[in-house]
């Protein structure tokens, strides 16, 4: 499953999404450092399907995961060199204009 979470922040919202299992842990590698917070990710879990319906009504898009990563590059919003690995987990940002 894929944890989702909408956040509004004036006319922006922000789609926070990570593999369910990824919640609440921390990855590094040398002085870069991915928290996977619960705070800022934990929402509903999802299937890909769902993440797709979701992703069409955001401006910005924080991913985390291999699973979560991936659905959003075969939908086109996400290409492989806007893609960082931390710790060995996928990490992409999107913004949609």
């Amino acid at each position: 499953m894929i944890s989702v979470k909408i956040h509004t922040r004036g006319t922006e919202r922000i789609l926070a999404a990570c593999d369910h299992e990824l919640l609440g842990k921390e990855f590094r590698d040398g002085v870069m450092r991915l928290k996977v917070s619960e705070a800022f990710y934990k929402g509903e879990d999802i299937s890909e399907e769902t993440l797709a319906e979701r992703m069409k009504n955001v401006t910005i898009m924080n991913l985390v995961g291999e699973r979560t990563v991936s659905a959003a590059q075969r939908m086109g919003y996400v290409s492989e060199d806007a893609v960082v690995t931390i710790g060995g987990v996928k990490h992409a940002q999107a913004v949609i204009m």
